[in-house]
């Protein structure tokens, strides 16, 4: 086999591992995937009255308060659970996971490559969902096509890669999985 056939074996492997502790874990991925929801509820339903006055010279309906603020919170989603990443770095760094994977014969930066596709399509999925309950509170796109969602979904695929390498190098670098959620 190539070396680029067991750097993607090998990174699958981890991918598999970190989907596997997602697994484990269900209240850690239900609470990415139901906090940006949870707060999609609340800043429309109990506080979007009195914020929407200010849009528009205050005669903005719910319609366009939600337009403006679910990118807003599309974006809050893809940083708050990038977090995760870096502190699964910083925990397996900590508990020596690392070193043991160093004697091995195993890609270097599977483990790495792993974490990030993980937390990418845990991004990804809450983005899904988030959008999915913005639509059906009333969010609606009267100027986009089709092909420019998928563009701006393929953008915010982008930005969370990139967002989450950044903070997967902050959780190699923190001493502890504390330094590293902050």
């Amino acid at each position: 086999m190539s070396n680029l056939s067991l750097a993607v074996r090998d990174s699958t492997t981890m991918l598999r591992r970190n989907l596997l502790h997602a697994r484990r874990y269900p209240s850690m991925t239900l609470n990415l995937l139901l906090t940006p929801i949870m707060l999609l509820l609340l800043f429309v339903y109990i506080f979007g009255d009195v914020m929407s006055a200010g849009i528009g010279g205050g005669g903005a309906d719910r319609s366009d308060y939600i337009a403006y603020i679910v990118p807003g919170l599309l974006l809050m989603t893809i940083g708050s659970t990038v977090i995760g990443a870096a502190i699964s770095v910083s925990m397996d760094m900590n508990e020596g996971l690392i070193a043991r994977f160093r004697t091995m014969a195993v890609y270097r930066g599977s483990v790495l490559v792993g974490h990030v596709v993980g937390s990418v399509l845990q991004v990804l999925a809450s983005l899904v969902l988030v959008g999915a309950v913005a639509v059906a509170m009333g969010f609606r796109s009267t100027d986009a096509t089709a092909l420019e969602w998928l563009a701006a979904f393929g953008l915010l695929a982008l930005f969370t890669l990139a967002l989450t390498w950044i903070a997967v190098g902050m959780g190699m670098a923190s001493p502890n999985p504390e330094a590293a959620s902050n």
